[in-house]
């Protein structure tokens, strides 16, 4: 019993036992905090980019392709066999981006993925991260009439039949403008009643239209010879041979206020900018949005690709929170990127895919199928890539795991520092109290119980420095964020960007293993630290130590 009171004697009164508790706590709140944030880091990130990759592709590298995908799928059934979920194929592409923004062109570059609309989001988690609600349950490339996200602002079809109004009242103002100008007369010769020509050694020219040549339609009763009469309008005299060709109605003529070109997904970090406004608060700007067209140039397939431009119109946006991902891709239907591309043989309409995915069941060895594909699609005939999605950002989280280790060492070390300090401080009370020590073994106290003070000192010090430093770094990181914001408001400097980070807020995870680790590690280096003084203490002999004064 007179163990712990001395221990607990010890504790209350020294102020040096202080600095030691907080030396242990401010390192056990150091761990916790940055293994939570790293770990939120790491699963979030997996997840994000597991959610956009299949477990297993088979792809054909650069702008390859694989012919025949259904006889590969036949295959890859028989091969993985109940552990196969689902299949899907995809066609990948680099491209140019082109649109209009505030009367300026501008060009970017993307990754333009075509994707089946039945089998995508059952590979991947493609569903959950588009804006519009009604495309999260089945997957479409049509643009909405309403399910849009609120921060995208005014969007869809009423967006789109409001621009094309606009389009249509300026060129009406621009029109009726033009028509009100006066002739403008030149000063080189002025002209009278008398003249018949024009002015020596000036050139005159046809008057511009006001507006391009409309179509009337004019009835012709059959055999009747097309005649000016019959001819419509504006045709006859560019083409000599308009009577023969299919006339097409106002009805069938492309409507921007009705019609839609390809549909496109772009990622939202391609179509939107994020800025900090003069009150220092973050705001995005949107350059295009959902109802919008942009043009894509992209190559043909074959042995001789040539560029080829499509119209599309933009029917949503794909946000995952990670910038890698959002301003990079760009999401169109599968069968309509390969018709641009011309992928689709128009003899046998087979058609070609840039990869094919595979989705696994839950708890399925991935490095067992993969193995099982590259031994039956060996590398030596075909020229694939088969690999994991661990595989496929390897360098990634290869290099997120090595900083993880090192920050834990690096961290450790503070633990480490508190140990010595314990060390040192335990040294001095041996010193101090070698009176004490004679007066207590004197008086029957044994070596192993003069020990037991010391490191019943050693691990009070370890366990209250542990606890309340477990208790400080849980809170820390369950507030991360609103500490984040508030050091953000005291310095007007922003904390986390998320435009050069992947995510838009600080991710934490909390392993409960790794906390009882850091506590068994903190309590072991206070004991350790203790564990020489402790020895000192329990060698002196009574005589020696009675004497020291």
């Amino acid at each position: 019993m007179y163990k712990l009171l001395l221990s607990w004697r010890y504790l209350k009164t020294r102020f040096i036992a202080l600095a030691s508790i907080v030396s242990v706590t401010l390192g056990v709140a150091t761990l916790i905090v940055v293994n939570s944030v790293m770990s939120g880091f790491i699963s979030e990130m997996q997840d994000r980019l597991h959610g956009i990759l299949s477990d297993v592709e088979i792809a054909s590298p650069g702008l390859g392709e694989i012919s025949w995908p259904e006889l590969h799928v036949r295959e890859i059934e028989r091969i993985v066999g109940d552990d196969l979920l689902a299949v899907t194929y995809v066609v990948r592409v680099p491209a140019l981006m082109n649109f209009q923004f505030r009367g300026r062109q501008w060009t970017q570059q993307i990754m333009l993925m075509g994707v089946d609309e039945q089998t995508f989001g059952q590979v991947t988690d493609f569903n959950p991260y588009l804006l519009n609600s009604n495309k999260r349950s089945a997957i479409n490339f049509q643009l909405e009439e309403q399910g849009y996200d609120e921060r995208i602002g005014e969007c869809g079809w009423d967006y789109r039949r409001k621009k094309e109004e606009n389009s249509q009242r300026i060129e009406e103002l621009i029109g009726s403008s033009m028509n009100a100008q006066p002739i403008a007369k030149t000063d080189a010769q002025p002209l009278d009643s008398q003249t018949t020509g024009p002015p020596q050694g000036s050139v005159t020219f046809a008057p511009l239209p006001m507006a391009a040549p409309t179509h009337q339609d004019t009835v012709q009763s059959p055999g009747q010879q097309p005649t000016e009469d019959t001819m419509p309008m504006g045709f006859s005299a560019f083409d000599p041979h308009a009577d023969l060709r299919e006339h097409v109605s106002p009805e069938e003529m492309f409507n921007p206020s009705r019609d839609q070109h390809t549909g496109i997904v772009l990622g939202i970090a391609i179509a939107s900018r994020q800025f900090m406004n003069p009150e220092g608060e973050r705001e995005e700007l949107f350059m295009v949005r959902p109802g919008d067209d942009i043009q894509i140039t992209l190559p043909t397939s074959g042995p001789t690709p040539s560029p080829i431009t499509e119209n599309c119109t933009i029917v949503d946006f794909y946000s995952s929170n990670m910038h890698e991902y959002d301003s990079t891709f760009a999401f169109m239907s599968l069968r309509k990127l390969q018709e641009i591309r011309r992928m689709i043989d128009p003899v046998t309409g087979s058609s070609t895919v840039s990869s094919i995915q595979v989705k696994l069941k839950d708890g399925a060895d991935l490095n067992a199928v993969r193995d099982k594909l590259i031994a039956f699609f060996p590398p030596h005939q075909y020229p694939y890539v088969i690999q994991t999605w661990q595989d496929t950002q390897r360098p990634l989280l290869s290099a997120v795991n090595m900083e993880v280790t090192i920050l834990n060492i690096l961290l450790f070390l503070i633990i480490a520092v508190a140990g010595f300090g314990i060390l040192a401080t335990f040294f001095m009370i041996v010193v101090e109290k070698t009176k004490d020590i004679g007066i207590l073994k004197a008086l029957g106290a044994p070596s192993h119980g003069v020990m037991s003070i010391f490191l019943s000192y050693g691990v009070s010090l370890g366990t209250v420095g542990t606890g309340v430093g477990i208790v400080l770094g849980l809170l820390f990181v369950y507030f991360i964020n609103d500490i984040a914001g508030a050091i953000q408001w005291a310095t007007g400097r922003e904390i986390f960007d998320p435009t050069i980070y992947y995510f838009s807020q600080i991710p934490t995870v909390v392993s409960p293993l790794m906390v009882v680790l850091v506590a068994l590690g903190a309590i072991a280096i206070a004991v350790l630290a203790s564990v020489l003084p402790a020895l000192r203490a329990a060698r002196l002999h009574p005589v020696e130590a009675l004497r020291y004064e």
